[in-house]
């Protein structure tokens, strides 16, 4: 585990010490015995049930599993969120980068973007409780899919895909492609929908367009100019306004997911690549590859109420053959999660660590490691099961 700070009280919870993961270690399988009577209406991994609303139903500080995709070590990470330890490494498809999971916490499923030379077209989907790859999903002419959100309470999941301009609706448990969409721009990065369903956008990296879609009929109902590079995005919990990071201008656009005007652009530095809510819609989070750091923005008067500069140990030298090499001294923070109004987790590519973000004090709680460059990052209610509980 990677040296942590211990700048408030909750930053214990964190990092418990041996001796404690020792005595909790001795209850848990009877917790997790209880716990699988009460999942056993799942069935196995093909029979369980899903559920998602928007990704926003999270137990406030309850226990769970952070899930890191690391992108040069084709594999994704199931890691404790109490403890920092890393519970599973399961194995990926190639450059694994964006991590969705249902709602109910039970299948995670990874997007296989491939490298630099070869693009993928697949997804891996997980059992998050037996902590299994269950299911690969061939997408098919489907190239280099990326950006992931999961469609309410159903089996579905949007997935974009850059070499092919579209927008997938994809049957995660039959692991078929259920309908597509043509987005009509270049590097279709990644997708969010208002909490309804009723519409989705997708930013693309080279046009800086949003591409709107209207999910019931699949029409495709405007091209709204977000900025330079716009990739980052998500949906207010209310649904009435989506937020976009467009890197290149450094600025974050807020367009009304109705009106489809854009509100207002405010400035975000340096290289804003990834943006999330706060599941009470107080805040916007937004990772700035470039500086470093996390960009808090009060969603109510849009302004940044604090910056907190990433502090995992940054390896000395260039690696050329990490994304965003470039970016010297920073430890790259792209991937966020933020389970509840408290805490926030980010992924730090060049640091091949995890942030823990404390939103009480906007401080860093501490760290721990994961795979080499992780980036794509969620989380997870449930815990894999120990070894002897798992279905057979």
């Amino acid at each position: 585990m990677l040296p942590h700070s211990s700048t408030s009280k909750k930053s214990s919870r964190h990092f418990l010490t041996r001796r404690f993961a020792n005595i909790t270690a001795l209850a848990w399988p009877l917790t997790a015995l209880l716990l699988l009577l009460t999942l056993s209406s799942c069935g196995d991994a093909s029979e369980y049930g899903t559920g998602n609303n928007g990704n926003r139903e999270r137990d406030d500080h309850g226990t769970g599993t952070i899930i890191v995709a690391s992108k040069s070590g084709d594999d994704v990470h199931f890691i404790d969120r109490d403890s920092g330890e890393t519970l599973l490494v399961l194995p990926t498809g190639r450059e694994p980068h964006e991590v969705e999971v249902s709602g109910d916490g039970r299948i995670a499923v990874v997007a296989n973007y491939g490298d630099r030379e070869v693009p993928g077209n697949t997804l891996s989907v997980y059992d998050v409780l037996d902590g299994t790859l269950v299911r690969t999903i061939d997408l098919g002419e489907h190239m280099r899919p990326h950006g992931l959100w999961w469609m309410g309470d159903s089996d579905h999941i949007l997935v974009t895909t850059e070499g092919n301009r579209t927008l997938l609706v994809v049957d995660a448990v039959r692991g078929e492609v259920v309908r597509s969409f043509q987005t009509e721009q270049d590097i279709s990065h990644m997708v969010a929908a208002t909490p309804d369903l009723s519409r989705a956008f997708v930013p693309s990296i080279r046009t800086g367009n949003v591409t709107v879609f209207d999910l019931e009929s699949g029409e495709l109902l405007a091209q709204v100019y977000s900025g330079a590079g716009a990739e980052g995005i998500d949906v207010h919990p209310e649904g009435h306004e989506v937020w976009v990071t467009n890197r290149a201008d450094n600025t974050i656009a807020i367009i009304d997911t109705e009106s489809l005007e854009v509100l207002e652009t405010i400035v975000s530095e340096d290289f804003p690549i990834r943006g999330k809510f706060t599941p009470d819609g107080r805040y916007f989070l937004v990772s700035n590859a470039r500086s470093g750091d996390i960009g808090v923005f009060n969603t109510t008067d849009r302004e940044l109420v604090a910056s907190i500069t990433l502090t995992p140990p940054v390896p000395e030298g260039v690696d050329e053959t990490r994304y965003f090499s470039e970016f010297e001294g920073s430890s790259i923070p792209i991937g966020l999660v933020v389970p509840d109004n408290s805490t926030a987790y980010v992924a730090n590519t060049r640091s091949d660590a995890v942030s823990i973000i404390d939103l009480e004090t906007m401080t860093i709680a501490g760290h721990f490691a994961s795979g080499r460059e992780p980036d794509g990052i969620n989380f997870s209610p449930l815990r894999p099961l120990p070894e002897e509980l798992r279905q057979e």
